[in-house]
């Protein structure tokens, strides 16, 4: 598995795609640059939506400026809140096959590990789904998280959720406080989860949650993308 590298926050090219629009559709879809919105919103983000049936999410999120850019604040607190948006029909990962974002992580909750289901808590999670019928047991979801105590590298099925695959992309505090960049091939890792190629994804959610154990998390989440390379 290749190690995610650290680069700037916002990348040249999602900068180029905002200028040049439909020109970098083969190479590029901005899922989410969080640009359009107000500074100070408070809650579910416009153009997102609620994720999740269980539990009481309070949804502690808010749009803020952190190191000169627009990005998405997530706070939890004894809780689990998720947040949908829909990509079907806008993703071609035949085309962009590589997911690119970029997070900063504050506060991990404490003693948290992927691997159990009684500690099953992260400081920020970006899943992609392939929604199947039924949902709720047949969906295909890789979480790609930020883990407290599960090491980097490591795909884990989440002893909660049964269509979740994890892809923990970075483990521990030693680098919380610092914006990173990642990139992660979704085909490969799909191939390596499932054994077959995927289909194009239905929809991306963003997560915090800190309930299982009892304790609080925060992170930030900057732009998320597809690119082909």
């Amino acid at each position: 598995m290749r190690t995610p590298r650290a680069t700037a926050l916002l990348l040249p090219s999602v900068l180029l795609a905002a200028m040049l629009g439909s020109v970098w559709a083969a190479d590029l879809v901005v899922v989410e640059d969080w640009a359009k919105l107000s500074p100070g919103a408070r809650g579910i983000p416009d153009g997102w939506k609620g994720g999740q049936s269980w539990g009481t999410p309070k949804h502690d999120m808010t749009i803020v400026e952190n190191e000169g850019h627009r990005v998405l604040r997530l706070k939890s607190v004894n809780e689990s809140s998720t947040i949908n948006k829909e990509i079907k029909g806008q993703v071609n990962l035949k085309e962009t096959p590589i997911l690119e974002w970029s997070w900063k992580v504050v506060a991990l909750p404490k003693g948290a590990d992927s691997r159990s289901k009684a500690t099953d808590d992260q400081a920020v999670q970006l899943y992609v789904i392939w929604p199947r019928f039924p949902q709720a047991i047949r969906s295909r979801i890789i979480g790609y998280v930020w883990d407290t105590t599960a090491p980097a590298g490591l795909f884990v099925k989440s002893e909660k959720t049964g269509t979740v695959t994890y892809v923990v992309v970075r483990s521990g505090a030693a680098e919380a406080g610092r914006w990173l960049t990642e990139r992660r091939n979704v085909v490969e890792d799909y191939k390596k989860i499932f054994g077959e190629e995927p289909e194009n994804p239905g929809a991306v959610s963003v997560a915090i949650d800190s309930d299982d154990t009892s304790s609080s998390a925060e992170s930030f989440l900057g732009p998320i993308v597809f690119k082909r390379q």
